[in-house]
């Protein structure tokens, strides 16, 4: 007898996140250490995770909760389109927001917002892009604000344009304009904070992005942006939620969400290449419905222990001070700085960085400036803060 399973079904089991699974970062007794068939098939060496939620190293782990999501989603056709619709209306119901989608990463969001704001929901419009005729193609953004990421607004017709202050912001906007953007991380970097320019974009009838892709912590953030009256915001899927690394969330008018959609996969829009499956789909509602029911303040107890690990192996070790440090709004956990003078101890950063990567298993961290090193324990797993500590006690010490 063969078990009939509905949407509701696999949803309702993407949905399971029991808080006790995701007190710590990992939930799975593995480390870098831990052998792997698989990637030593490929002559490919796991890491230890000093970094945080980066793309560059695989994003995060995902929790089995969402495997298990993903796994179940992976064994029946649906209509995708119907799926897509359904997981974004669940998401923005989470997350008290007018509207959701789940997109092919953050940069994807990007693009098909983008493309929605552009073409101003009119779909002969979207379908003429990255054509300009006709279309509100400028986007303005903050000089502090450009990131590497207006190739994703280009590639939809955008032309970007910089400005420095309100006074700038005013005169550049005009009959031609489509959207303004804003970079959350670079918030104290700026002359104009978001609530003015949102504001702005309020007053000349302009819709407002927030990027906050790597911004999902704290937890009211997901939020919290759509609240203060941005039209758009952007979180990464694959990060701080730690879904499918290959996911995104775009949330906000609904208008404008009901755009995006025929912007992205399987409609032949300007993000025919981004596809979302009913894996990733289903993956990140579980991921979404397991981060709102963590129990954040004993992973946050859990992290800051692993930096005391760090910074006690550390210690008495001449001309190596150490300090906790939270980053300011993106990545905003406890993490571990390192700093020393390069000249008085014959050892640079890049040297320092070089002997992690060097060892057994490879240990990566971020070098932010000469003689630092920051330290994130977030991805860590097991004893992995340990081993960092060790590694670098022996390092100083040589």
């Amino acid at each position: 007898m063969v078990m009939k399973t509905t949407r509701r079904r696999i949803l309702k089991t993407a949905a399971l996140a029991p808080a006790a699974a995701g007190a710590a970062p990992a939930t799975t007794g593995l480390t870098a250490a831990s052998p792997s068939s698989l990637y030593a098939s490929l002559g490919v060496k796991p890491v230890i995770n000093g970094v945080g939620v980066v793309t560059v190293l695989g994003g995060s782990i995902m929790p089995p909760e969402v495997v298990r999501a993903m796994e179940e989603a992976s064994r029946y056709f649906i209509p995708l389109p119907e799926l897509e619709r359904k997981v974004g209306a669940r998401i923005a119901d989470l997350l008290h927001a007018p509207a959701a989608m789940v997109t092919c990463g953050a940069a994807s969001a990007i693009s098909v917002g983008t493309a929605a704001c552009l073409s101003q929901g009119d779909p002969a419009k979207l379908r003429q892009l990255p054509n300009r005729d006709g279309i509100r193609y400028e986007v303005i953004q903050q000089k502090t604000h450009r990131s590497g990421y207006e190739h994703q607004m280009e590639m939809a017709g955008a032309k970007v344009i910089t400005v420095e202050t309100r006074k700038d912001l005013d005169a550049a906007i005009n009959e031609r304009t489509g959207m303004l953007f804003f970079l959350n991380k670079a918030e104290h970097e700026g002359a104009i904070k978001m609530e003015e320019f949102i504001r702005v974009g309020k007053e000349r009838g302009i819709p407002t992005m927030n990027d906050a892709a790597s911004d999902a912590t704290p937890m009211e953030n997901l939020m919290k942006y759509t609240r203060m009256g941005f039209d758009l915001v952007i979180f990464s899927g694959g990060k701080a939620l730690r879904g499918p690394q290959a996911s995104g969330l775009l949330l906000g008018r609904k208008d404008l969400i009901d755009a995006s959609y025929p912007a992205m996969s399987p409609y032949g829009g300007i993000g025919r290449g981004m596809k979302v499956g009913k894996e990733e789909l289903c993956g990140l509602l579980a991921a979404v419905e397991r981060y709102l029911k963590v129990d954040h303040k004993a992973e946050w107890k859990e992290l800051e222990a692993r930096v005391a690990t760090i910074r006690g192996a550390l210690k008495g070790v001449s001309g190596v001070q150490t300090d906790r440090h939270i980053p300011v709004i993106a990545n905003e956990l406890p993490h571990v700085m390192v700093e020393w003078d390069e000249t008085a101890r014959g050892l640079t950063s890049q040297q320092v960085l070089e002997k992690l990567q060097a060892g057994d298993p490879p240990i990566h961290v971020q070098k932010p400036a000469k003689g630092k090193l920051l330290i994130s324990v977030w991805m860590m797993r097991g004893n992995e803060p340990q081993v960092v500590a060790r590694r670098l006690r022996e390092i100083f010490s040589s």
